[in-house]
């Protein structure tokens, strides 16, 4: 039997349950009900919510009346849409990581062999792969081997992100591990990220978006590497922003030190410490993160593209971008005045040599002309 095939006979059972427990519920406390037209009938009637068509037993005229169900009374579609929206509520969750500033992937590779997941793209390859692992049985109960429940999934990105996917809260640190294990510049706090996917075969459209999670009528290895991309740069550039957000501050108090003193102490080291930072971080956020590279999974399926778009458009990709270029901009200002300043400072140190050089060529040449007269 497939995914759906069970799907669809635990809704069966379900519903045949809710028919028993109806009957029993209302009726073995002597619930009444009313028609319209008809006195009270305290009788348990034999039929689930009038379906006449699933019972093949006859029926007594008293149990066949009409009765219209109050507003707060469910049909049969209802109950049928919500045995469905409660099979399909369950939840995925995902939880992104940034836990570093470079990942060795070739030896986490090495290591986890038979784990890896084959990249669909080589561009997919180069900075990021996929693992997947089996969960527990006690954990996937209910559900089949083509079904994503029974695996744990992880993407782990070169620049420091780790997306786990369907993995529960005291199993993150045993999966972070392993990437620790091959990581370098490991962070004194670690940044984190929670989401959650909702998976829904019933779905009109092949996405519908929430709130703090995304509904896909499929789940499958591409939907996960385009999530897991999002949510990977997303938490990266958080890391990112703060550090660009530290020389801000920085640089804030340089400028109000300036306004009560007219002047400031930076030597040029520091001030060269800060231009490589914000370079540094400017160069990861475009060339490591790849912030703004074509991804090809949603080249090729359009429905991929829509998720892509909608998880940027969520997490507000390109406007927090746009935020950290301006701040780095007002870094970039600050910097150039600094140095300026730092220029100016050696111009006139230079300057200075200079005239002390001079003054020093004149003593001397008066000495010596007041040698030569008293010699003579």
């Amino acid at each position: 039997m497939g995914r759906w095939g069970w799907r669809v006979s635990v809704i069966v059972s379900r519903i045949v349950s809710a028919s028993k427990s109806i009957d029993k519920l209302d009726f073995s406390r002597n619930h009444l009900i009313r028609s319209r037209n008809s006195p009270l009938i305290s009788e348990p009637r034999n039929s689930f919510l009038n379906l006449r068509s699933f019972s093949a037993l006859p029926v007594s005229p008293r149990y066949v009346e009409e009765f219209e169900v109050n507003n707060h009374e469910l049909d049969g579609n209802q109950i049928l849409e919500a045995l469905l929206e409660d099979e399909e509520a369950e939840k995925i969750s995902v939880r992104a990581f940034f836990l570093c500033t470079s990942v060795d992937l070739k030896s986490l590779q090495a290591e986890n062999s038979k784990y890896i997941i084959p990249p669909t793209s080589r561009s997919s390859s180069s900075n990021c792969i996929a693992l997947r692992f089996c969960g527990l049985p006690w954990q996937t109960r209910g559900a089949f081997e083509d079904d994503m429940r029974c695996y744990r999934y992880m993407v782990v990105y070169q620049y420091g992100s780790a997306v786990l996917f369907n993995v529960e809260d005291h199993e993150v640190d045993f999966y972070l591990q392993a990437v620790r294990r091959h990581a370098s510049g490991l962070l004194t706090e670690m940044r984190k990220d929670d989401y959650a996917i909702k998976e829904k075969p019933f779905l009109v459209e092949d996405m519908q978006g929430g709130a703090d999670h995304i509904v896909l009528r499929n789940l499958d290895m591409d939907s996960i590497r385009i999530i897991g991309s999002v949510l990977g740069q997303s938490i990266a550039l958080d890391y990112f922003v703060s550090q660009v957000d530290g020389m801000v501050e920085e640089f804030a108090q340089i400028n109000r030190a300036m306004e009560k003193t007219g002047t400031f102490t930076m030597d040029r080291k520091k001030l060269f410490q800060l231009v490589g930072k914000a370079n540094s971080n400017l160069a990861d956020v475009i060339l490591k993160v790849g912030l703004f590279e074509r991804s090809e999974i949603a080249w090729r399926d359009a429905k991929y593209a829509q998720i892509l778009d909608y998880l940027r458009e969520e997490y507000e990709v390109a406007q927090r971008f746009g935020n950290l270029d301006f701040k780095l901009k007002f870094v970039e200002h600050n910097i150039h005045f600094l140095q300026e300043v730092l220029q100016n400072r050696k111009s006139d140190l230079l300057e200075w040599c200079i005239i002390v050089l001079l003054a020093l060529e004149n003593i001397i040449s008066i000495y010596e002309i007041v040698q030569e007269s008293i010699g003579n």
